[in-house]
């Protein structure tokens, strides 16, 4: 009897993984790319309260990563602790367009850069439990690449809405949003997680 050859097709959670990293990155970017330019002109900042808040943004993703990935094997459920980060992220968006100071934009951004932390490590060990073993590498290239697309979108798409809306930053915030809300709810509804990861071991 001829075994099976394995299948080389990446299974649709992986898609939907890459979507989801996608859909915030663009929604991401579409702000970080304008916040720097958005603090100086708009809200009077100096360049070294920038560097201080994209600092100690970028230290808190970092610290909160450690712990999240312990905390998503402890409690064995990928999914939820993903869903939490990505919805943090998103619902930092709207503060960014509401911001009236800087003190309310650190606030935005270490939520975000926190929700980031999170969200991480849960996701990167669903794509482990989703993939086949022969298809790891491939399904983390994936999702990794869609990322990249995102990142690459999310700064084009803000700086033509810039130039169609006459530099109104808030206005590009305020669309930002729907990416981000998108994200979340397509992690939300269009994944299932695997059911083994259920049982706390």
């Amino acid at each position: 009897m001829i075994a099976e050859a394995p299948s080389r097709r990446i299974p649709p959670g992986i898609w939907v993984l890459g979507l989801v990293s996608m859909l915030m990155d663009i929604s991401s970017e579409m702000i970080h790319s304008l916040l720097p330019l958005f603090m100086v002109t708009s809200l009077g900042a100096s360049a070294f309260v920038v560097g201080l808040i994209e600092g100690l943004a970028e230290a808190t993703a970092l610290i909160v990563k450690i712990f999240s990935g312990a905390l998503s094997d402890y409690l064995g459920q990928r999914k939820g602790l993903a869903v939490f980060g990505y919805a943090l992220g998103a619902l930092t968006k709207p503060l960014f367009a509401i911001a009236s100071s800087t003190g309310l934009v650190l606030t935005a951004r270490l939520l975000d850069r926190a929700g980031k932390g999170i969200r991480g490590a849960p996701r990167d060990a669903l794509v482990a439990d989703i993939a086949p073993a022969h298809l790891r590498g491939a399904a983390f290239g994936l999702r990794q690449s869609l990322d990249t697309v995102g990142a690459f979108l999310g700064p084009l798409l803000a700086v033509g809405l810039m130039l169609i809306w006459a530099n109104d930053f808030r206005a590009v915030f305020w669309v930002a949003v729907i990416p981000g809300l998108m994200a979340v709810a397509l992690l939300f509804f269009g994944l299932r997680e695997p059911e083994h990861q259920l049982q706390i071991s």
